[in-house]
């Protein structure tokens, strides 16, 4: 018999098909903000007018900007922009932009929180992983100002109350949870992901069918969680391939943009992940490898490895896919790809003298312990990245 249990968040709520200008303007009334900091892909702010369009809408509540969040949120980054935030007296900040912003911007309502003023002062409020896999989270008061974020990827972070902020010292892509950094809202407006390069929205695409297979495999895995898994799958794998042909769909777009939320679901309430995220993380944090690049050449590999144990999952897998008579590795490949995506790590410029630290590396994230298939060395991570190569 199945035990568990499903914690929720402290998001207000979802807006979705409706323009992220107005909306954005709109739950600022309703919260009753006055200075509004917007936290935006650098790329959306001088390559186009959405940017100054949101800051035109928010009229006298609008305080300012920040457009220079690189990959993989640094540290550094984080602060400057919790400098800029607090200096003109930010009491609601909105996100605009892809995972790095979404993330980003968590980590800053903490800086604001705490006066953090230097990168090494975010040190004390990330989690810990033991030898065993088991995390730490330390305890600390809950940011009074809190976010909106408008994505523009599919990565999914914007529903996780957890931000991924890269140590640029250690080399180390780190978390920092806690259930008071959840965004307050979430805008999914299709129009403002037309700004997206291709490759960006179709790999953090296939990043969202990662969280739903390793949600649908996870060891945690129960009906709740398995339908939305599943539906998740199903949206995505029809919805990239109709913006791959035609970026302007809209009505796809916001397919897409649904199932990364629905991809969401196990993350959030409780499930653990494995192997794929976990490697994900570190050859983000210590290779730089693009979020969504690494579910491109990671996912299939780890499915091809957890086989032998859930072959069974792994067939449904396939059928939400659309490939019913494929493996799930083989349904994986195909998909990701026919988007013209990555496939192995030499793809993504990653050489064999790197493997052994990745290995070694991905031993300090704790999904690395939760994969269906046992994982407890380096050696057994070599495996997966041999396979991957």
């Amino acid at each position: 018999m199945q035990s568990g249990e499903i914690v929720f968040t402290a998001m207000d709520r979802v807006i979705f098909g409706q323009s992220a200008t107005d909306a954005v303007a709109a739950e600022a009334e309703r919260l009753n903000a006055e200075r509004v900091f917007l936290l935006v892909s650098g790329t959306l702010n001088r390559e186009t007018d959405a940017v100054d369009k949101m800051a035109t809408a928010l009229g006298s509540r609008y305080a300012g900007r920040w457009d220079d969040m690189p990959s993989h949120s640094p540290r550094e980054a984080v602060v400057g922009c919790a400098n800029a935030a607090r200096e003109v007296g930010c009491d609601l900040l909105v996100s605009f932009g892809g995972g790095s912003a979404t993330d980003g911007g968590k980590a800053v309502t903490i800086c604001l929180q705490h006066n953090i003023t230097e990168a090494a002062g975010l040190e004390p409020f990330r989690t810990i992983v033991d030898a065993n896999g088991d995390r730490f989270f330390p305890d600390y008061d809950p940011p009074e100002v809190r976010q909106i974020v408008v994505p523009t990827t599919l990565s999914g972070g914007e529903f996780n109350a957890r931000a991924g902020v890269t140590n640029t010292v250690e080399k180390l892509k780190q978390s920092y949870i806690h259930p008071g950094i959840i965004p307050l809202s979430v805008i999914l407006d299709p129009a403002a992901t037309i700004y997206t390069p291709e490759w960006l929205w179709l790999s953090t695409g296939i990043r969202a069918v990662d969280h739903a297979v390793e949600t649908y495999c996870s060891l945690d895995a129960n009906d709740y969680t398995d339908g939305a898994a599943l539906q998740a799958l199903s949206l995505l794998s029809k919805g990239l391939p109709r913006v791959k042909a035609d970026p302007n769909d809209l009505e796809a777009r916001l397919q897409c943009l649904m199932g990364a939320w629905i991809s969401m679901t196990g993350i959030v309430t409780g499930t653990r992940l494995g192997a794929s995220h976990a490697i994900g993380h570190i050859l983000g944090g210590t290779a730089n490898v693009p979020h969504g690049y690494t579910s491109c050449v990671m996912l299939p590999y780890v499915l091809d490895y957890n086989a032998a144990i859930n072959s069974n999952r792994q067939a449904d897998i396939s059928r939400a896919l659309g490939q019913p008579k494929a493996s799930a590795g083989d349904a994986l490949d195909k998909l990701i790809a026919g988007l013209g995506m990555p496939r192995t790590l030499r793809d993504v410029d990653i050489t064999e003298d790197q493997l052994p630290l990745l290995a070694e590396n991905c031993m300090l994230d704790s999904w690395t312990y939760s994969n269906p298939r046992e994982i407890r060395a380096p050696e057994q991570v070599m495996e997966i990245l041999r396979a991957a190569f």
